[in-house]
C-alpha cells in the first residue's frame, strides 16, 4: 500500500506529544505508545500512535485462523491491536467462567488511517487518505490540557479478596509446587470501583507523569480504554530476528538515598527467590522460541539485568532467535502467548491453576498491544501496571500480581502487589 508521507521537525518535544496525545482521543479507535525517552537494548521508536480503523479483526473464537488471515489480507500496512489473556483458552483448551466488566473483545486488530511516530525531534506522518500537512497543523493547534485541568476525586477501590484470602490462597499454591503441579505460577487479583466517571484522557496523564514507563500505552477502542504504564516487553521482531525480555524480580526504590537505592539494585540481583523466578521464565521462553526458530539460534542475551523505573528496580532477562522462514506474529502468539511471565512453568497446568484460584478474568489485563509496521517487524508489549475503565457500565479496575515460588513469603507478596499498584493508587488520591 501506498501511504502519503511527510516528515516534519518538532520544535518542543514534551508540547508536541501533548497536543498529539489530546489529538487522538477523538477518535473511537486509538492507541498511543510512549517510550518515555528510556534508551533500554532494544529500543526502536520514542512514541508511535495509529488511529481511526478503516478495516479491523474483531474476533470471538478461532483466533490464530481469523487473525492469519488479516495479517495475509493486510500486508504493507500498519497494523495495531491488542490481544487478551483469555486467548489462552483456545490455545491450551482450558476454560474460564469468572467475570470480566472491562470486556476489551478478546483479539482486535485493525488498520489506522494515520499512524505517526517520532523519533528524535522528527515526526513521521502515514495517512492512507488524509493529507500529512493538514493533520500535522491539526495537532499543533491542539490545545495542551493539563492534569490539573480536570479535579478528580479519591476513589475508594475494593480487592475481590481479602488479604487473608490472599495468603492463604499463597499457602495453597505453594503446596501444588511442593507436590510437583507447577515450579512458579503467577497469582493476580482484582482491585475495583463500580458507577464510577472518569475523563480517561486525564487519568492517563497524571499516571504517565507519577510513573513514566517504556511501554506505556493509552488505548482506546471505543468506551474501552487501557490507561497503562508498563516497563515490559513481551516480543518484538526486526528483520529476522525475535526479542523477548520477560521481567520477574521487583524491589522498592530508595529515591532519597542514592547509596541505600544502589544497595538495593544489589539486593534484588543477588535474591535467590527473584533468581529462582526469573531463570525458570527465560527457561520457558527459550523453549517457546525454540519451536519457531532456527535450530541453536536461541540464546539468552542478559540474565538478570537489572534495571530502574520510577517506582522500583527490575529484573528482566533478554532472550533472542533467528525465525524460521514464514513465521508469522499469529504463529509466535499460537507459540508463546500467554507470556511466560504471566504465566508460570508448564503453562497448561498454570493456566488451570490460574482459573481455580484467582477471581476474576484478566482480559486485557496480561494481554498484550502493540503494532506490526508494514515491513513485518512489530514490537508488544505486557499488560502490567495498567487502568483498566469501561465507559459504557462506568466501571473501573486495576490488577496486579506476582510469580509464587517454593521460596516466597505469602506477607512479602502482598506487600509486592501493593507496591507495584503504587502509582496507580496515588492518580485516584
Amino acid at each position: 500500500m501506498n501511504y502519503n508521507t511527510a516528515d516534519f521537525f518538532i520544535n518542543n518535544f514534551t508540547d508536541f506529544k501533548q497536543q498529539m496525545l489530546g489529538w487522538v482521543n477523538q477518535f473511537n479507535v486509538c492507541c498511543f505508545m510512549d517510550n518515555h525517552q528510556y534508551q533500554l537494548p532494544n529500543h526502536t521508536t520514542e512514541c508511535l500512535v495509529g488511529v481511526n480503523a478503516i478495516q479491523y479483526c474483531k474476533v470471538e473464537a478461532n483466533f490464530i485462523e481469523n487473525l492469519k488471515q488479516f495479517l495475509q489480507a493486510n500486508k504493507n500496512k500498519w497494523l495495531f491491536g491488542h490481544v487478551n489473556f483469555e486467548v489462552k483458552d483456545e490455545l491450551f483448551n482450558t476454560t474460564s467462567n469468572h467475570s470480566d466488566n472491562i470486556a476489551f473483545p478478546p483479539l482486535y486488530f485493525f488498520v489506522p488511517e494515520t499512524v505517526i511516530n517520532i523519533i528524535d525531534n522528527k515526526a513521521t506522518i502515514f495517512c492512507i487518505n488524509q493529507n500529512p500537512e493538514k493533520i500535522f497543523k491539526e495537532i499543533i493547534n491542539t490545545p495542551i490540557s493539563s492534569v490539573f485541568d480536570f479535579v478528580t476525586s479519591p476513589i475508594s477501590f475494593t480487592s475481590k479478596i481479602s488479604k487473608r484470602q490472599y495468603l492463604k490462597t499463597i499457602e495453597q499454591l505453594q503446596k501444588h509446587i511442593q507436590h510437583g503441579d507447577c515450579y512458579e505460577i503467577n497469582f493476580c487479583q482484582e482491585f475495583f470501583a463500580e458507577n464510577i466517571s472518569i475523563n480517561p484522557l486525564a487519568i492517563y496523564q497524571k499516571l504517565s507523569q507519577l510513573s513514566p514507563n517504556p511501554f506505556a500505552c493509552y488505548y482506546k477502542l471505543q468506551h474501552h480504554y487501557l490507561l497503562c504504564a508498563s516497563p515490559e516487553r513481551y516480543v518484538k521482531k526486526q528483520d529476522n530476528t525475535i526479542i523477548s525480555q520477560p521481567i520477574k524480580g521487583t524491589i522498592k526504590r530508595n529515591l532519597t538515598d542514592k547509596i541505600l537505592d544502589n544497595k538495593l539494585k544489589e539486593n534484588l540481583y543477588n535474591s535467590k527467590k527473584d533468581r529462582s523466578e526469573n531463570v525458570m521464565i527465560v527457561d520457558l521462553m527459550r523453549n517457546d522460541l525454540s519451536k519457531i526458530c532456527t535450530k541453536g539460534s536461541v540464546k539468552v542475551d542478559e540474565l538478570y539485568g537489572i534495571y530502574s523505573f520510577p517506582q522500583v528496580h527490575q529484573m528482566i532477562s533478554t532472550i533472542s532467535g533467528q525465525l524460521q522462514s514464514g513465521i508469522d506474529f499469529a504463529d509466535i502468539l499460537q507459540t508463546t502467548f500467554p507470556m511466560g511471565s504471566m504465566t508460570g512453568a508448564p503453562k497448561k497446568r498454570v493456566l488451570e491453576l490460574t482459573e481455580k484460584y484467582e477471581q476474576t478474568k484478566r482480559g486485557i489485563y496480561s494481554g498484550t498491544v502493540g503494532y506490526i509496521s508494514p515491513n513485518g517487524d512489530f514490537d508488544f508489549n505486557v499488560v502490567i501496571r495498567s487502568i483498566m475503565y469501561n465507559a459504557e457500565n462506568k466501571y473501573l479496575n486495576y490488577q496486579v500480581g506476582g510469580g509464587i515460588t517454593f521460596y516466597s513469603n505469602a506477607q512479602a507478596e502482598y506487600e509486592e502487589c501493593l507496591l507495584k499498584a503504587e502509582a496507580i493508587k496515588k492518580v485516584f488520591t
